[in-house]
């Protein structure tokens, strides 16, 4: 980011895992309280808010947690939505047009399964490019299982290097007490789970919890005088790929080959240089894909990398150190937890699972089905 430097100054999470006695929107105000605080600020500092919300998005949040803001953004590309509403905060805020940005995300999935509530009909439309595809059973587990089958197929990779993802995860959440499944597993243990979809057994696939999360982003002005040292955006960069699987022209690239060299190029560091990754994990495949795609390892040797152990406490590349969506939290988008994560490493605060020397963090999101990917490079320099 060129000009005024922006800084994540103040990053919170609402209660999660199980919370039935609470909406989305409160989740939301929880967590934007706590993360306003943890920068010591007041809702009177904001002048910028992103989120979603009901009906006129984000206007009703925004209204509900009593703001009036001057900018605001409710952008949506599913998981990766709140990396890109950094990167329009960061800018706006360079930009000279507010000094003190507001980001919120809340989901009740879990509740919402409990209590049956259906989905609405927008989003169980199979309407556009998905009536193409819904009719044959393209499930969302289906494409992801599609991708994964194909890495196998072009490089070899095996099972067992992808169940090493959901163990990795689950040796994080047993570090995190606030993770909703701290039990280790092996590779066995993946392999003996039912089988959703080929190759994908249950282990392979992310939690559905509740829970919720915030960040504040200020001018470099306000940052120096907050309560907490400031957490830097370096760089930031986003792109789309597709939403049909017929129009993705290779199953085994993602997006982020693309948004993960601007942003490394913004920030001036390579992927060598960084300490510890928050990567979007929906299902095991997508941390496979990114960590070529970003090039902390070459296409096709993914599969290899991450079977060493990279990804473990104490490997070469410490990823997704709360649990992740695997094993920790994950309400349906997780991008904002990604960013609150990084956030809290780079500042020490993580405890038992501190990744020691901590100093550069990417953050990279993903949306849809390998459909948008959002990349992110934090410091705490």
């Amino acid at each position: 980011m060129s000009g005024n430097r922006v800084a994540i100054v103040g990053a919170a999470l609402s209660d999660c895992g199980r919370v039935p006695d609470k909406t989305a929107t409160a989740l939301m105000a929880q967590a934007a309280r706590r993360a306003v605080a943890d920068a010591g600020l007041t809702k009177n500092d904001i002048g910028g808010f992103g989120g979603h919300g009901t009906l006129l998005p984000p206007v009703e949040v925004s209204e509900y947690l009593g703001l009036r803001p001057s900018w605001v953004d409710g952008t949506n590309v599913g998981g990766s939505s709140w990396e890109v509403m950094a990167r329009h905060a960061a800018s706006a805020i360079t930009a000279g047009e507010m000094d003190v940005a507001l980001l919120t995300y809340g989901s009740t999935a879990r509740s919402d399964v409990k209590r049956r509530v259906r989905a609405s009909a927008a989003a169980m439309s199979t309407g556009g490019a998905m009536q193409y595809e819904a009719p044959y059973g393209a499930t969302l587990i289906a494409k992801y299982a599609m991708a994964a089958r194909r890495h196998m197929i072009e490089y070899g990779t095996t099972e067992e290097q992808l169940a090493e993802v959901a163990v990795a995860a689950h040796e994080w959440a047993v570090m995190n007490e606030d993770a909703f499944d701290r039990e280790r597993i092996t590779v066995d243990d993946v392999a003996a789970a039912p089988m959703l979809a080929d190759p994908f057994t249950s282990k392979h696939v992310c939690l559905r919890t509740d829970g919720g999360g915030a960040v504040v982003l200020a001018s470099e002005r306000v940052a120096k005088d907050c309560a907490k040292d400031p957490v830097w955006i370096l760089g930031a960069a986003d792109a789309t790929s597709h939403v049909s699987m017929s129009e993705w022209a290779d199953f085994t690239t993602s997006p982020a080959a693309q948004s993960g060299p601007r942003a490394f190029s913004q920030a001036g560091v390579t992927p060598a240089d960084i300490d510890v990754c928050q990567l979007y994990d929906s299902f095991t495949s997508t941390v496979l894909l990114t960590v070529e795609d970003l090039g902390f390892c070459a296409k096709g040797e993914g599969g290899s990398y991450i079977g060493s152990g990279a990804l473990r406490p104490g490997g070469a590349l410490p990823t997704n150190t709360d649990g992740g969506g695997l094993a920790s939290c994950h309400p349906g988008m997780r991008g904002m937890f990604l960013m609150v994560e990084a956030v809290r490493q780079l500042r020490g605060e993580c405890g038992d699972r501190q990744v020691d020397g901590a100093r550069l963090a990417c953050v990279h999101a993903m949306g849809g089905f390998f459909t948008h990917s959002a990349t992110m490079i934090l410091g705490s320099r």
